[in-house]
Formats: structure tokens, C-alpha cells, sequence
């Protein structure tokens, strides 16, 4: 049997799920049997493979699958709810162990033994594997201080709200270029996107080759029925920003390929950092690019962390706030929680009336605010295109622009530096969304 597929696990509730493996027989009957429905099924294994699906009811638990040929697996300790699987890099990856606010208390008070955690050890290889290593274990304060934060919190916030147990298959490995995510082939099959990927530096602690994280610690699980994934990746394209306009669509549209399913995808914005870049705007570009996707591509959504970052620290320890926001996502598209507002303010237009420019968002039905005294981090620009800082205020659901150094404004860029700290929100306390209005071309080299 495959690692995914053993004691401790989750299934997804209310599914026809895969339940596979091998055999050491050429042409073995293979026999089935779930302790929720005790009815066995028959299938014949093929060259040594066998697969069949098996129906799931609705969340509960504890449960046992036994398969039987010429030898006999019990898996034991099994639940059925919500499945999700968290990937990326080092902010996905990131432990309470390895630092996160009010560790103490967060780590001693997680006893959940409806919350399981798969953690994929990390490994690369140049050709799709069938299976990986690692385990299911319940989450206690051990096992969870060793685990993803930001997949914990989002777990925990959707075990309080669905009461259904939540698997949490986490499979992530810190630095690694969205590249390594995704086949190779559909890389290489695109110039600008290869040319992007050769451009990416050669490092001992992570890989940099196209698809070798996706071989090694995606494709064996890609059989395994999840509810959706959550993402925490962006901090080394800025090697290769433009690029991501392309390729981080394309990792999700080769998941979901792989999945055979449209599955949400919801994803945490970077926060800002002093990286020390080109024109201080090579993660400002990432960031507009993770915003593009999350307008352009169906079921995809964004959290922003412009307000829970460290300049001195790409590993922000507010975690909580993370998980949490990526679970309103969650409870809303795909639980039916409509009463929750799930995104900070998102830009939509802009309208010009001579030097004054109105900005309006969505995500701000309920009003804006601001923290601090004066809204940071507006830019408008003429036609020399020459960006310079704004009043801001805001009118209700809209923020009003003005400059005395633009007559005509003709764009507006929000937060759009690596390093920006602005202070824009919704009624709900949710940031608004760094944004530009143009289209002008960024000269990086």
C-alpha cells in the first residue's frame, strides 16, 4: 500500500475515493472491505497494480479498511472529513518549533485527535514516482509542533466550524522556485518559461530543476482524494517575477490536471520583506502577479499578509492569522458560509475627475478603515510616468486620491514596493491588496 493510503488517515467525506497499491502476484484477486459499509469489493490486480474507488459517507470515525490477497492489511484509526494539502516553501513548511507567536500556549493546547497531519519528507527525483515517505499521526502538542503552522491553524479553524475531522497532507520544502512544483515538460514546452527557469541560482539546501519536487513529493499522491490546496510560495521567483504571471497559473492548472478535478486553490500573498532588490520591486511584481491569478483563474483565492509581515524576517511567526484567513476561504466557497467575509478589499477601478482620483474596491461593502493616522502607500502618476505619493481619504467604500504634483493623474500604484507597510483595510480588519493601475514596463536587469 502507498504511504498516504495507511493508520491515522483522513478520507474525504461523502466521495467515491482511490484505494490502491501492489502486489508481488501477477493476477490477484484483491478484496476490499471498509468497516463503514462491510462490503467487500473485488477487483484482479494488473502486472502487480491494482485501484479501485470506494464510497465514503459522511464525516466521523474511527473506521478500518482491510485489504486481503495472499496477504491481508488492516489500516486502522481512520477518519473521514475534509482533506486538504498544503505545498510550498519555507512558510508553508515552518514549524511552531522553529518559531511562531505564543508558541507556548498554541503548542500546549493542541490536543485534536479529529486533526491528522501527513508530512511529506522532501526528496527530488527527475522522473514521476509512484509513492513518498511519511506517516499519519494524530495532532498533539507533540506532533504538532513539528508540523506546517499555517496548515494547522487553517485545519483547526475548519474543524471548529464543520466539526468534521480534517486531514492535512502537507508537502513543501523552503526556498524552492515555483518551477520545481510543476512538470517539467509543460515548463520546457514554453520559451519564456524556460528561459525564466534557467535563470533560477543553484543552491545545496533546496533544488532548482523543473519538476523535481513535483516527481518526488506530488505525483505519488495525486491519486488520494483531497477537498483543495493551500499555497505559501512567491519569495524566490524574484529572481524570475515576470515569469510568474505564467507559471504560477500554470502549477495550478497542472494540479488540477493531475487531480482531474477543478479543486479550490487558495494561496497567501508574500508579505513584504527587504530583500535588497532591483528597483525595491522584484516581490511587488510576484505579488501583482499572485493578485492576477487569483482574478483570472476560477476558485482560486488570495490572502494578504501585508500587515502581519517582518522587514527584518522572511518568516514572519504570526502564523495564526494566516491559516485563519485562508480557512474563511475555504468556509465560504466551498461550506457555504455566506455570512463570512472572506477577502480584504481588492481593487476594481479607478475614476478621474481632473486631479482628483477615486478608487473603488471590492471586498468593502461593510466600509474601510485605516490604522494610523493617515492612509500610506498611494502613488499617482501623469503622463511622464512619474510616480509621486498621494493624499489619501476615504469616502465610504471608496479611497479619493489627490497630488499637487500631478495635474492629470493617469495611474495609481498601492503598496507596490517590496518593502511597503501599508495600512488600507475593510471593516472586518481584513488589508486590502497591493495593486498598480498601468501596465508600464519595470526594467529589472
Amino acid at each position: 500500500m502507498p504511504s498516504i493510503l495507511s493508520d491515522n488517515m483522513v478520507l474525504q467525506q461523502n466521495a467515491e475515493v482511490n484505494i490502491w497499491g501492489w502486489t508481488t502476484q501477477t493476477n490477484e484477486t484483491i478484496t476490499i472491505t471498509a468497516s463503514w459499509n462491510n462490503t467487500p469489493i473485488e477487483i484482479k490486480a494488473h502486472q502487480g497494480s491494482w485501484s479501485t474507488k470506494i464510497a465514503t459517507p459522511k464525516g466521523g470515525g474511527t473506521y478500518t479498511l482491510t485489504v486481503s490477497g495472499h496477504e491481508e492489511v488492516v489500516i486502522k484509526n481512520i477518519l473521514i472529513g475534509e482533506v486538504w494539502l498544503g505545498s510550498g516553501q519555507s512558510n508553508m513548511e515552518w514549524t511552531p518549533d522553529a518559531g511562531l507567536v505564543n508558541a507556548d500556549e498554541e503548542i500546549a493546547k493542541a490536543d485534536y485527535p479529529n486533526i491528522r497531519f501527513f508530512s511529506v519528507l522532501r526528496k527530488k527525483s527527475n522522473t514521476p514516482q509512484d509513492d513518498l515517505e511519511g506517516e499519519w499521526v494524530v495532532c498533539t502538542p507533540e506532533t504538532m509542533r513539528k508540523s506546517s503552522a499555517v496548515a494547522y491553524f487553517f485545519g483547526r479553524k475548519l474543524l471548529e466550524n464543520l466539526e468534521v475531522p480534517i486531514g492535512l497532507i502537507t508537502s513543501s520544502w523552503g526556498g524552492t522556485p515555483v518551477e520545481v512544483w510543476i512538470e517539467k515538460d509543460k515548463i520546457l514546452k514554453d520559451n519564456e518559461l524556460k528561459k525564466a527557469a534557467s535563470k533560477l541560482k543553484e543552491y545545496e539546501w533546496w533544488p532548482k530543476e523543473p519538476g523535481v519536487s513535483f516527481n518526488a513529493m506530488i505525483n505519488p499522491i495525486t491519486k488520494f482524494n483531497i477537498a483543495g490546496f493551500i499555497w505559501y510560495q512567491g519569495e524566490s521567483n524574484r529572481a524570475n517575477p515576470f515569469s510568474y504571471y505564467k507559471s504560477f497559473p500554470l502549477l495550478i492548472s497542472n494540479w488540477r490536471e493531475k487531480w482531474d478535478k477543478e479543486l479550490p486553490f487558495y494561496f497567501t500573498q508574500i508579505a513584504p520583506y527587504e530583500y535588497d532588490s532591483v528597483l525595491n520591486v522584484a516581490a511587488a511584481i510576484v505579488r501583482d502577479a499572485q493578485l492576477q491569478t487569483m482574478l483570472k483563474v476560477p476558485k482560486t483565492g488570495m490572502v494578504v499578509t501585508n500587515d502581519i509581515g517582518n522587514l527584518k524576517d522572511i518568516h514572519p511567526i504570526n502564523k495564526q492569522d494566516v491559516g485563519q484567513r485562508l480557512a474563511l476561504w475555504a468556509l465560504a466557497k466551498n461550506y457555504g458560509q455566506e455570512d463570512i467575509v472572506y477577502s480584504g478589499p481588492i481593487f476594481s477601478k479607478m475614476e478621474v475627475n481632473k486631479n482628483k482620483v477615486t478608487l473603488l474596491f471590492d471586498y468593502s461593502k461593510s466600509g474601510l478603515m485605516k490604522k494610523g493616522k493617515n492612509l500610506k502607500e498611494f502613488y499617482v502618476a501623469g503622463a511622464d510616468k512619474v510616480f509621486y505619493e498621494a493624499k489619501a481619504k476615504i469616502e465610504g467604500e471608496n479611497v479619493v486620491l489627490r497630488s499637487s504634483k500631478v495635474k492629470k493623474p493617469i495611474a495609481v500604484r498601492f503598496a507596490f514596493t517590496d518593502t511597503a507597510l501599508p495600512n488600507l483595510f475593510n471593516n472586518e480588519g481584513l488589508p486590502a491588496s497591493a495593486f498598480r493601475t498601468d501596465d508600464w514596463e519595470i526594467n529589472l536587469e
